[in-house]
């Protein structure tokens, strides 16, 4: 159902639910898997990637075009508050069904994903839902994302940066008496000379601009939605420079 209410012109006629995905137009077949993105329909979406790439389609078309397109609607809808957390996590674990056919392939064929981020929990704090939706809707964005999880020491952080050298690091987290450990975080990087690496990206309920300023964050978040455009904008500007 799109942005009016008014279900899309690909559902009014493909409501069977024996419709047989390969029958379709490729023009169709995009259509209909952002449809099923957007409905939450994993196995839809896995049949509709394989279809696609069994017609010559590279990898990353497949991925911009069908599955990042699709969740870009998601995204706006979350943002415009047409959709809510339950309807985007469906979204996202369809997603995955579709990336992972496509994360080997386009390992294999070198594509420059969009960006790359090293995402957790802050030390002392177990709550993940806000974080896990933020590494879903970036996944879905085109961005490789490392999860580190929950209760993550400066440590952990670091190593994973010393490992998968990501554009970014984000940190979460939803009680003020773990907020401060974001900032231990950040100037543990400046202490090492690493803080000019990496963007830093925080969120999380009680958190706001003020808070991300105080800590060095190179960005606060909001919300989910925010957190994608920010990151897209951010690593662009900063691969342009």
């Amino acid at each position: 159902m799109n942005n009016f209410g008014v279900l899309p012109m690909s559902e009014e006629i493909y409501d069977d639910e024996d419709l047989d995905l390969s029958t379709l137009a490729d023009d169709e077949l995009v259509e209909q898997m952002h449809d099923d993105l957007y409905d939450g329909m994993r196995d839809e979406i896995i049949e509709g990637t394989n279809i696609l790439l069994g017609r010559g389609w590279s990898p990353d078309k497949v991925l911009n075009t069908a599955l990042v397109g699709g969740m870009t609607i998601v995204g706006v809808d979350f943002r415009d508050g047409i959709l809510f957390v339950p309807e985007v996590l469906s979204a996202a674990g369809a997603m995955k069904g579709g990336m992972a056919i496509l994360r080997p392939l386009l390992a294999e064929t070198g594509a420059e994903s969009v960006g790359k981020m090293v995402i957790g929990t802050v030390k002392g704090d177990i709550h993940d839902i806000g974080k896990n939706l933020v590494a879903m809707m970036m996944e879905g964005a085109g961005f490789e994302v490392i999860d580190l999880g929950i209760n993550i020491p400066v440590e952990t952080y670091l190593a994973a940066l010393e490992e998968h050298k990501p554009d970014i690091l984000g940190m979460s987290a939803l009680l003020t008496t773990t907020m401060p450990y974001m900032k231990v975080v950040i100037d543990t990087m400046v202490e090492q000379g690493l803080r000019e690496d990496y963007i830093v990206l925080v969120g999380g309920a009680p958190l706001n601009q003020e808070f991300g300023d105080a800590v060095g964050a190179d960005g606060y978040c909001r919300d989910a939605a925010i957190a994608v455009e920010m990151a897209k904008e951010m690593v662009a500007q900063r691969r342009a420079a």
